[in-house]
This record gives structure tokens, sequence and C-alpha cells, in this order.
């Protein structure tokens, strides 16, 4: 357990989640891509809000990639990092087509990964 936690800067895993979650917020509004990717995904939109346990499930998922973020940058392999982030982006490119989603849809999502990503290395590059 100790190859997980050592040496890992929780503060920076916490900030990059909770900015990371946060641009979520406002990644999918309509401000951003909410309405294009709304369309493309072909997810009703819903004026009362976003399904709690979808929320929570996003949130442990944004936490767990600032945590793998957080592993490699304390072992100096965050080249790694890029990695898995590309290898995800790319899962959800296919998971997408599969769903026929929206080539805009899948950028979307795929893009949001690779932004989260981005700020949580910054993250521990300045905390």
């Amino acid at each position: 357990m100790s190859e997980i936690t050592a040496d890992v800067n929780w503060v920076a895993t916490a900030v990059g989640t909770f900015l990371s979650f946060m641009l979520g917020g406002l990644w999918y509004s309509p401000k951003l891509f909410g309405k294009g990717w709304t369309e493309g995904a072909r997810v009703p939109a819903t004026e009362g809000g976003h399904d709690r346990s979808a929320l929570m499930a996003q949130l442990v998922g944004t936490f767990l990639l600032a945590w793998v973020i957080a592993v490699m940058a304390a072992q100096n392999a965050l080249a790694t990092t890029v990695l898995i982030a590309l290898t995800i982006a790319c899962l959800f490119e296919a998971g997408g087509m599969f769903n026929r989603k929206s080539a805009y849809a899948r950028h979307v999502e795929s893009g949001f990964v690779l932004v989260m990503t981005a700020i949580m290395i910054a993250c521990h590059a300045l905390v």
C-alpha cells in the first residue's frame, strides 16, 4: 500500500480534485459545451439538476484520477500520467462511438479528461 501513499501531496490532490470537479459543472453547462453535449449524447435536459449518484461517482472518479497523478508525481513519472490520460480519453471516444454519440459529444467528454489531467498536473507543480 505504501507505493500509492508514500510522498503523495494530498493538498495538491485535494485542490486538483476540487478544481476539476468544479470545472465539470461549468464544462457541461450551457455556458460552455452542455447544450451540444446534451444533444450529441442524447441526454434529456433536466430542470432539476443532475442525478446525485452520478455526481458522487464523478467526484470519486475525479479524486481517483487526482490520486493516480499524485502517485506519478511522487515517483517523478508524470509522462506516465499523460499516457494514462490519453488512454482514458481514447476509451471515452470508443465508448461514445459504441453508444452512437455525436463526434462533438465524444470530444467534449474526452477533452474534459485531458483538461482535468492538465489541471491536476499543474496543481502538483504549484502546490
